[in-house]
C-alpha cells in the first residue's frame, strides 16, 4: 500500500473509481423506480430509493407506489368496477333477479375499501425494498452537485448521498388552470380517488383520458356530471374512436360543454361537498355561461416533477416546452451517469408497465450485462370509460400519415354483445375496427375496440400483433363463441365500402 501510494497508484486508482455511498440511486419510487431499484439489488448492487410526495394543494398526499397504485390505474379502475356493478344491476331485472329499486350506493364505504386495498399495496411495495435490501428514504431528492444529491425529509431535515448511477423516476403532477379560485377550490384525480365525501354534481374540466374515465365513473355511480371541453376528445388518439367514446358516455346521460374554458370558480358554500360557481368563456368567441356544482375536477394535462431536482446544476438536458427529459435510445441523458424511465421522458407511452418494462431492461444493461431495450412500439392501451376503448398501434390519423391513405384498407363493424341483448341495450353502440397496410400483405398497423372487457380483448391481439398480425391470420383464426372478441376474425367490411355495418336490435 505505501508502494502504492509513492508510486501515485493509489492516487490513479482512486480518481479512476471514485468511492460513492451507493451504486445506484433512484430518485422517485413509482412504478418505473420501483422496477429499477429491485432489479439492481437483485443484481447484487447497493441501492437507495429516494421518494417524497409533495401535497396538492387540497392536501392529499400518499405513500410508495407511485401515482398508478395510489392515485391512479388501481383505484380508477375499482371505482370504474363500481359503475359497472350498478349497470349490472339494473341488467339484472331482465335476467330475472328481483330486488328492491331502493338500491343506493355509498361513496364512503367504496372509498374505504379501495384505499384499504391500496394502501395494502403501498406497504407491499416497502416490505419488497426491504427483502431486496433496497434502502428506502422518505425524502425529497435533489441534485447539488455531479454524483450528489440533498435528500430532504418533510421535517426540512437534510441529508446528503452520493452514487455512481442516477434513475430519475419521478412522474408527473396534475396541471392547474392558473385562473381564479382553481387551487383553492377545485380539486385534480389526486383529490378525487380518497375524496372522504361523495363529490355530488361535478363539473369535469378537460377531454383527456383521465377526464373522461372520471366523468365516466362518477355518472354510472349515479352522479350528474358535466364535461367542459376546450377543443376535442382524447387529443392523440384515434378521432373516429373518440368521438363514439364521447357519443357512449352522452347515452349515459353525461353532458358535454364543447368549445368553453373556465375563468373563474367561486365559491358560494363551504362543506363536504359544498357548491361552488364556475364562469367560463367561449373558445370561439365572447359568450360567456355560469354554472352551480358541488365539485370541480380538472383534468387539463399533468405537469413532469423535473423543475425542482436540481437538473441544471449538473447539465441534464430537459425541453423547453415540456419540461420532460430527453434521453437516448437506451434511457440515458445529457448526462452519461444519470438515466430516467417513465412519465418523465420526452415523446414516450405514459403508462405504468412501459415505466415497469424500461426501468427492469434499465437496470439489466447496466448491471447485468445485457443488451435488451424497452421496445416503445405498438404499446397496448386501453381508456377505461363506461365502455372500455382499447388500442394498439396507429390511429387512421397517424397510418394515413405515415402509409398513404391509399395504401390502407380500413375494416370496421359494429356488434352487439350478447350480455346487452337480454337486456336490451343499445345495438349500435360497440365498434371495432383494424387497419391494415396494403404493401405489407395488409398487415395490421391498427388495432381498435369500444366495448366491454376491451382491456382484456386488446392485450391478446397486441402480442399478436408484435408477431406481424395480417387481415389473412386473422380471418384464418377460429373465434371463441359467443365473445365480444371473436369480432375480429369476421371482419368483412371495409370504410372505403360504404357498406351498412349496423346490427339489428330489440
Amino acid at each position: 500500500m505505501a508502494k502504492a501510494h509513492r508510486s501515485g497508484l493509489l492516487q490513479r486508482l482512486l480518481q479512476q473509481d471514485p468511492v460513492y455511498d451507493y451504486d445506484l440511486i433512484v430518485i422517485g419510487g413509482g412504478s418505473g423506480g420501483l422496477s429499477c431499484a429491485q432489479e439492481a439489488a437483485i443484481l447484487g448492487k447497493k441501492v437507495m430509493l429516494l421518494d417524497f410526495v409533495v401535497p396538492s394543494p387540497r392536501g392529499t398526499s400518499w405513500g410508495l407506489g407511485g401515482t398508478c397504485v395510489n392515485v391512479g390505474c388501481i383505484p380508477k379502475k375499482l371505482m370504474h368496477q363500481a359503475a359497472l356493478l350498478g349497470q349490472a344491476l339494473t341488467d339484472s331485472r331482465k335476467f330475472g333477479w328481483e330486488h328492491s329499486r331502493q338500491v343506493k350506493h355509498s361513496w364512503a364505504t367504496m372509498t374505504e375499501a379501495i384505499q384499504s386495498h391500496v394502501g395494502s399495496l403501498s406497504w407491499g411495495h416497502r416490505l419488497a425494498l426491504r427483502e431486496k435490501a433496497v434502502t428506502y428514504v422518505n425524502s425529497y431528492g435533489e441534485f447539488v452537485e455531479h454524483h450528489k444529491v440533498k435528500a430532504t425529509n418533510e421535517k426540512g431535515q437534510e441529508a446528503f448521498y452520493t452514487a455512481a448511477k442516477f434513475v430519475i423516476a419521478t412522474g408527473e403532477r396534475p396541471r392547474y388552470l392558473g385562473i381564479q379560485g382553481d387551487k383553492e377550490y377545485c380539486i385534480t384525480s389526486d383529490d378525487l380517488l380518497s375524496l372522504p365525501c361523495c363529490p355530488g354534481a361535478t363539473l369535469v374540466v378537460g377531454a383527456s383520458c383521465v377526464a373522461l374515465e372520471c366523468a365516466g365513473f362518477l355518472a354510472g355511480l349515479g352522479l350528474e356530471v358535466t364535461v367542459m371541453v376546450r377543443s376535442v376528445l382524447l387529443r392523440g388518439f384515434d378521432r373516429d374512436m373518440a368521438e363514439r367514446v364521447g357519443a357512449s358516455m352522452q347515452q349515459l346521460g353525461v353532458r358535454f360543454l364543447h368549445k368553453f374554458v373556465p375563468v373563474q370558480v367561486q365559491q358560494l358554500e363551504k362543506g363536504l361537498p359544498g357548491r361552488l360557481k364556475v364562469v367560463a368563456k367561449s373558445t370561439e368567441g365572447t359568450e360567456t355561461m355560469e354554472g352551480v356544482y358541488n365539485t370541480v375536477l380538472l383534468a387539463v394535462g399533468r405537469d413532469s416533477c423535473t423543475k425542482k431536482l436540481g437538473l441544471e446544476k449538473i447539465g441534464v438536458n430537459i425541453s423547453e416546452k415540456t419540461g420532460k427529459i430527453l434521453v437516448n435510445d437506451e434511457e440515458q441523458t445529457s448526462v452519461p451517469y444519470v438515466y430516467a424511465v417513465g412519465d418523465v421522458l420526452e415523446g414516450k407511452p405514459q403508462l405504468t408497465p412501459v415505466a415497469v418494462q424500461a426501468g427492469k431492461l434499465l437496470a439489466r444493461r447496466l448491471f447485468g450485462g445485457r443488451s435488451e431495450k424497452c421496445d416503445y412500439v405498438n404499446v397496448p392501451t386501453v381508456v377505461f370509460t363506461p365502455l372500455e376503448y382499447g388500442c394498439c398501434g396507429y390511429s387512421e390519423e397517424k397510418a394515413s400519415e405515415v402509409y398513404q391513405a391509399e395504401n390502407l384498407n380500413v375494416y370496421h363493424t359494429l356488434f352487439w354483445p350478447l350480455e346487452w341483448t337480454v337486456a336490451c341495450r343499445d345495438s349500435n353502440t360497440c365498434y371495432a375496427k383494424i387497419i391494415c397496410n396494403k404493401l405489407e400483405n395488409d398487415r395490421v398497423v391498427g388495432f381498435h375496440v369500444l366495448g366491454p372487457n376491451a382491456g382484456e380483448i386488446t392485450q391478446g391481439f397486441a402480442t399478436a400483433m408484435k408477431c406481424g398480425l395480417t387481415k389473412q391470420l386473422l380471418d384464418d383464426t377460429i373465434g371463441i363463441h359467443p365473445t365480444c372478441g371473436e369480432v375480429f376474425t369476421t371482419l368483412e367490411i371495409t370504410k372505403a365500402s360504404g357498406l351498412d355495418i349496423t346490427q339489428k336490435g330489440c
